[in-house]
């Protein structure tokens, strides 16, 4: 949709910008808010690969993220081609549809993962860490696979913020309608249950011990997550991400490195 206005002797078309420009306009300039999470995590990501990375994508999924509009974020996503080999697993077969992996797993989520010790020298869990309802096999497989020196990267909701209160105040019969209208360009298939075991800074913290990784974990708000295109959501959103603590932000950017044996 577009307005006509004059502007001296000339007829200037100023089109309607969506609700997530009003609020961030430089996303004309390049794709993507400077709030951005995604670009915030992934920059990070980009910055620790070497080339001769082995990376395992915990939770992979079927790439759904290889769909953003913002060329540039894809590139920063996609990680294959940047080092030796991307290895995705995931509970669901619609792991073998993922285009941005070298090879992908179904794996069994009550069992062991099916990789050697030490395998890999950086696991990415995008999303994921909310679904994992046995952190003491999930956490405990995880340091096993990794490589001294190695790093586990993830990007979850933090427990205390308003994504993972929503959602768990919200009884999850309805957590699908709700989507629809909030998301209605998220797939069926991109959709579960989640559950907020191992998201908080401290969970993480006695998880992943100071004895064996250093932790450089940070909280962010990003983007408003789940406004639509309410104008009235996104402004009490907006408005709000300016005010809250620390403890109380959206998203963890989760940055653990395995120490090396002396």
């Amino acid at each position: 949709m577009s307005m006509k206005v004059c502007d001296g002797d000339a007829l200037v078309v100023r089109e309607k910008r969506p609700t997530r420009e009003y609020f961030y306009p430089e996303i004309r300039a390049g794709g993507f808010a400077h709030v951005s999470s995604d670009v915030d995590f992934y920059t990070r990501v980009n910055a620790l690969i070497q080339p001769e990375f082995v990376v395992l994508d915990f939770g992979a999924g079927r790439g759904s993220a290889n769909e953003i509009s913002s060329a540039y974020v894809r590139r920063l996503l996609n990680l294959r081609g940047k080092v030796s080999k991307v290895i995705g697993c995931d509970t669901s077969p619609a792991v073998q549809q993922n285009p941005v992996l070298d090879e992908a797993v179904v794996i069994n989520p009550t069992g062991s993962l099916p990789f050697a010790d030490e395998a890999f020298d950086m696991i990415i869990s995008d999303w994921t860490l909310e679904h994992i309802t046995n952190v003491s096999l999930a956490t405990t497989e995880l340091k096993r696979i990794l490589k001294p020196g190695g790093w586990i990267c993830a990007r979850t909701p933090n427990r205390w913020g308003y994504i993972a209160l929503s959602a768990r105040i919200i009884p999850e019969r309805f957590h699908n309608i709700i989507l629809r209208w909030v998301q209605p360009d998220r797939q069926q298939i991109d959709i579960f249950p989640t559950h907020y075991l191992l998201n908080t800074r401290s969970i993480l913290s006695k998880c992943f011990s100071r004895e064996d990784f250093d932790n450089h974990t940070y909280v962010v708000n990003g983007e408003p997550a789940y406004c639509g295109s309410s104008m009235i959501l996104w402004w009490l959103a907006v408005s709000s991400f300016r005010l809250v603590p620390d403890n109380v932000k959206a998203i963890l950017h989760v940055f653990l490195q395995k120490r090396k044996s002396i």
